[in-house]
This record gives structure tokens, sequence and C-alpha cells, in this order.
């Protein structure tokens, strides 16, 4: 069923228990290119998903630091979309939750706190070798750790990496405690997140909101529309 931005926004509103599962378009409004548009950070690059491997870090380090580095914007700044979740998650009136597939930390930059960041984020980064954790400031002026010469790493799920238990049960956990699911900024097409549909209370509700069509096997009701035209409306 298609609804129109006031709808949706009503909806979202007037919800008590409400959990946002977000993808790239929640942050195209602050500047950051999603992966699969026509402008998209995958545009005219050979074989993305292995620049963005496990294979690829271990065994051609320097394209993968190099590729790596062009997702990094710390530039940009949380936009309404995640400001106005910030403001329902700190309402005493409900119970607010968002697990979103985003590596951009833009979410805990605008100060969500009871955030899921499913594919980890660019803004954590570690040592391979000693574990020991940096800070992303280190990681873009090399990926050789000063103490130990091991390789560093930002702290994100790789293609041929799994996911921890932990991630996946905080995940659940805030899908299966909704009245209100909203899927925002993404086709919902990329498993597991996909699949965290499949834990929701049996009476929640279900709302996406995005640029391009949707699909989800079971009943939902969409707005087609930017983010930033529903949220504003909160």
């Amino acid at each position: 069923m298609t609804l129109t931005e006031k709808q949706v926004a009503d909806k979202i509103r007037e919800a008590q228990k409400i959990t946002f599962l977000t993808g790239a378009g929640v942050s195209t409004p602050s500047g950051i290119p999603d992966y699969r548009s026509l402008q998209g950070v995958y545009q005219g690059i050979e074989a993305p998903e292995y620049l963005l491997s496990h294979d690829c870090m271990t065994a051609e380090p320097e394209k993968f630091y190099n590729f790596i580095k062009y997702l990094y914007h710390p530039e940009a700044q949380p936009n309404v979309i995640h400001e106005k979740i910030v403001e329902l998650e700190r309402r005493a009136d409900k119970t607010v939750w968002t697990v979103s597939q985003n590596i951009d930390g833009l979410h805990a930059k605008a100060g969500s706190r009871k955030l899921v960041s499913f594919h980890g984020s660019l803004y954590e980064c570690r040592c391979r070798r000693c574990g020991h954790p940096v800070s992303w400031r280190e990681y873009l002026r090399q990926d050789r750790h000063e103490g130990c010469g091991g390789q560093l790493r930002p702290q994100i799920v790789l293609y041929g990496e799994g996911f921890t238990q932990e991630v996946l049960n905080q995940s659940i956990a805030a899908v299966a405690q909704a009245e209100l699911i909203v899927v925002a900024g993404t086709t919902f097409q990329v498993h597991p997140f996909c699949d965290l549909i499949r834990y929701r209370s049996p009476g929640a509700a279900i709302l996406a909101v995005n640029q391009t069509p949707v699909t989800m096997p079971t009943d939902f009701e969409m707005v087609q529309c930017s983010g930033e035209e529903v949220f504003a409306l909160i």
C-alpha cells in the first residue's frame, strides 16, 4: 500500500516502540555517495566487492587501503533523518532503536545511543597484529601500526567475513521489541540485514521510505520519496 509523506510521518510520530532499519539512502543527503546508484562509489571501479573483501585486505593490502580511504567522509554531518531519529529516541514516552547498514558513523555522530551498527564503523579501527585500537585519523595517515608494525583496519564487516553473535542478537532484539518497523534508505535486499524482518512481533507494522521500490516477503506500506521529505514532517 502506498502512503503520503505526511501519513508516514504521522505513523512514526504516533508509535511508541519503533525500530529504524537504515541504509545508504539515509546518508546521501549528507553528501555521502551510496554504493549502488549510478553516482555511487562503485561506479566505474572493477570488482568493488573484491576491493572491500577480507581476501583483498590480506593479499593486496595497498590496493585495499587505497580503496577504503575513498569511503571516508569525516566532514559529513548528520541530516534531518539522523536528527529526528535522535529526537524520537530521547522522548520518555518512546522506545526507539536503530539498526543501520551504514558504516559512516553519522547515526552515532547525531547522538543515537540505542544503535546497532550492523556492518560496523569506519571510525573504529584496530591493529590486526596486536589488537590495539587506533584512531581513524591515524589509520588515514598510514595503514601500519606505529607500535608493532601490524596492519591496521577499520572495524567493518568485509566481504568474506561473518557477523558476531552479539551484533546479530542485538539486531534481532531491536526488531522484536518494535510495534513499528521503519525501513529507510535501502532497497532491503542485502542478506542477512533484510532477514531481520523475520524476527518482528506478529502485530508489528512495517513502513518503507525509499526513493526506489522496495520488496519484502511480507505486507508493508511504503512512500517512494527522499527520506528528508518524511522526516522533516515529524
